[in-house]
């Protein structure tokens, strides 16, 4: 990449590390939609991968109740896994405006559903089989398009988790799909040494958003924030749909 690549890059995960830093979400999201305005989606996943593989794996170590979230998610991460081996390969084609458009329905999809304020519980009782459901539907768009939010989110967020045990179930969940990401991308061959180190090189400026995020996330309204954020995500997520389907 040329300097001004690098620095563009930089900011964006410095952008998206900030965002993370706040509500707790929103790394991947943040860097694949912006990233995919200047290269390919497969491109801007392999950069992706460290970054998010750091700041999630440091999410899910600070949360207070592990083992029970493994024992209590892990339908939902088996069908991460075999929805993103099944993605994957829209990804890594020849072909990326599919992807592209892919991950501008998943922005638009993720940013209503967060103005909408949804407040929605899914039954202990079917938890079994929603687990797989969703976990596959999630791990099919994040596999196609980078981004591991729709419909894994939310299904999280309605489960009745108290606020700790959620931030660390998205963790162990966005760990799960990132690590199911890299083996698909390297199976197919698109995961080249010289991207992993870009890619490492990323994780600096995304933990340096995270601290910035952290500090002002007592100082800035909340609800403000959100709105801005996921409206932010439908207009970008628009423009992407856009240039995939043009």
């Amino acid at each position: 990449m040329t300097a001004g690549q690098v620095a563009v890059v930089a900011a964006v995960f410095v952008l998206a590390g900030l965002v993370k830093g706040m509500i707790g979400l929103g790394l991947p999201t943040i860097a694949m939609g912006l990233l995919g305005l200047i290269m390919p989606p497969a491109e801007a996943a392999v950069l992706l991968l460290l970054p998010s593989m750091v700041t999630n794996v440091g999410q899910l170590l600070a949360g207070p109740a592990l083992r029970p979230l493994v024992a209590r998610l892990w339908p939902l991460f088996a069908g991460v896994v075999g929805g993103t081996w099944l993605g994957v390969g829209l990804l890594t084609g020849s072909d990326a405006t599919g992807a592209l458009a892919g991950l501008g329905g998943a922005l638009i999809v993720y940013g209503l559903v967060g103005l909408a304020q949804l407040h929605l519980r899914v039954p202990s009782t079917a938890e079994r089989w929603a687990g797989p459901v969703v976990g596959a539907l999630t791990g099919f768009v994040g596999g196609a398009t980078g981004v591991f939010v729709v419909p894994g989110v939310p299904y999280v967020a309605s489960l009745g988790l108290e606020r700790d045990a959620l931030v660390q179930a998205l963790g162990l969940s966005f760990t799960v799909s990132t690590v199911a990401l890299a083996i698909g991308l390297a199976w197919h061959g698109a995961l080249p040494w010289r991207g992993a180190g870009a890619s490492a090189l990323a994780v600096l400026p995304a933990m340096l958003g995270m601290a910035a995020g952290g500090w002002l996330r007592g100082r800035v309204p909340a609800p403000l924030f959100r709105v801005c954020f996921f409206a932010g995500l439908v207009v970008l997520g628009a423009e992407l749909l856009w240039r995939g389907l043009g």
